[in-house]
C-alpha cells in the first residue's frame, strides 16, 4: 500500500492563517508563494472543528506566562465585551443589534487573565445581553481553569454575582464615579480594553466576516497566538508570516 505524504508542512499551513488574521487577505487571494487556499482552508476547518487553535493558544499562553514570572494558571481574570459589525457572509441567525452601541452585528465576549492573554472567547449575535455570555464565560472559567478566585467586569454583569459566588469566583464590578467625565482607567478592567486593542491590530477582526461563530472564535484565538509567539521569539511582525520566498523587507523612511 503505497502511503501520500502531504506535499505541505503543517508548519507553513499554520503560517498562512496567521497570515490571513493579521492581513485580512481573503483565501482566494493568497500570494503564490503561500500554499493554496484549498489545502489551507481544509486545516483550518478540521482544526476549528477538533479544537486545535483553542489547545495551541492555551499551551502558549501558560508558556508566556512563566516566562514573565507568572503561575502558569492564572489565579483573577477580567471580562468584558466588544460588539462589532459583520459582513454580508454572517449567517442572518447569529446577527443582530446592540441598541446600546448601535452596532448591527456580532459580540465577543472574552476573559482574560490579568496579563490580557485570553482564558476564554465566545462571539454570540450583538443583541445578546453581556449577562448571558458571562455566564458561559464564569462557567467555562471555572472548570478550564479552577484556580481563578477573582474577576472584575462592568456593570452590566452584576447580575453575576450569585453565580460567582455558586462557583467560588468572587465576582467585582467596577464602574465610573458619578462626577468622572472622558476616558478614565477603572481597576484592573482597562486590560481587558488592551486585549481588545491588540485584536484589532489583526485586520481580519476589523470586523467579523467570518460565516460562522465558530470561525469567528478561532480567528480571535489565531490572533493571540500570534502575539504570544512574538512575545516568545521576540520576532518582527513584518516577515513572520511569510513562507517559501522571501523578499526583501523596504526600509522606512
Amino acid at each position: 500500500m503505497k502511503i501520500r505524504l502531504p506535499k505541505y508542512s503543517l508548519r507553513e499551513i499554520v503560517n498562512t492563517i496567521l497570515y490571513v488574521n493579521r492581513t485580512g487577505v481573503q483565501w482566494d487571494l493568497l500570494p503564490h508563494d503561500l500554499p493554496p487556499a484549498t489545502s489551507v482552508f481544509y486545516y483550518y476547518s478540521l482544526w476549528i472543528k477538533d479544537g486545535t487553535p483553542k489547545r495551541i493558544h492555551d499551551l502558549l499562553r501558560a508558556e508566556v506566562r512563566s516566562r514573565a514570572g507568572r503561575a502558569r494558571e492564572p489565579r483573577a481574570a477580567v471580562m468584558d465585551s466588544q460588539s462589532v459589525k459583520s459582513s454580508f457572509s454572517a449567517g442572518s441567525e447569529t446577527v443582530g443589534t446592540d441598541g446600546g452601541k448601535k452596532v448591527k452585528g456580532r459580540k465577543r465576549h472574552i476573559i482574560a487573565d490579568t496579563m490580557g492573554l485570553l482564558l476564554a472567547v465566545i462571539v454570540t449575535a450583538a443583541n445578546i445581553h453581556d449577562r448571558h455570555g458571562g455566564q458561559i464565560l464564569l462557567d467555562d472559567v471555572h472548570d478550564a481553569h479552577p484556580t481563578v478566585v477573582k474577576t472584575w467586569a462592568a456593570g452590566a454583569y452584576g447580575g453575576l454575582r450569585s453565580r460567582g459566588v455558586c462557583l467560588d469566583i468572587k465576582l467585582e464590578i467596577t464602574t465610573k464615579g458619578l462626577a468622572t467625565c472622558g476616558f478614565t482607567p477603572l481597576t484592573q478592567r482597562w486590560k481587558s480594553e488592551r486585549t481588545f486593542g491588540w485584536l484589532s491590530r489583526s485586520r481580519r477582526l476589523a470586523q467579523d466576516v467570518e460565516a460562522t461563530t465558530h470561525s469567528a472564535e478561532a480567528q480571535i484565538y489565531w490572533t493571540m497566538t500570534g502575539l504570544m509567539l512574538r512575545r516568545a521569539t521576540t520576532t518582527s511582525t513584518i516577515t513572520t508570516y511569510r513562507t517559501g520566498r522571501q523578499t526583501d523587507t523596504p526600509t522606512r523612511t
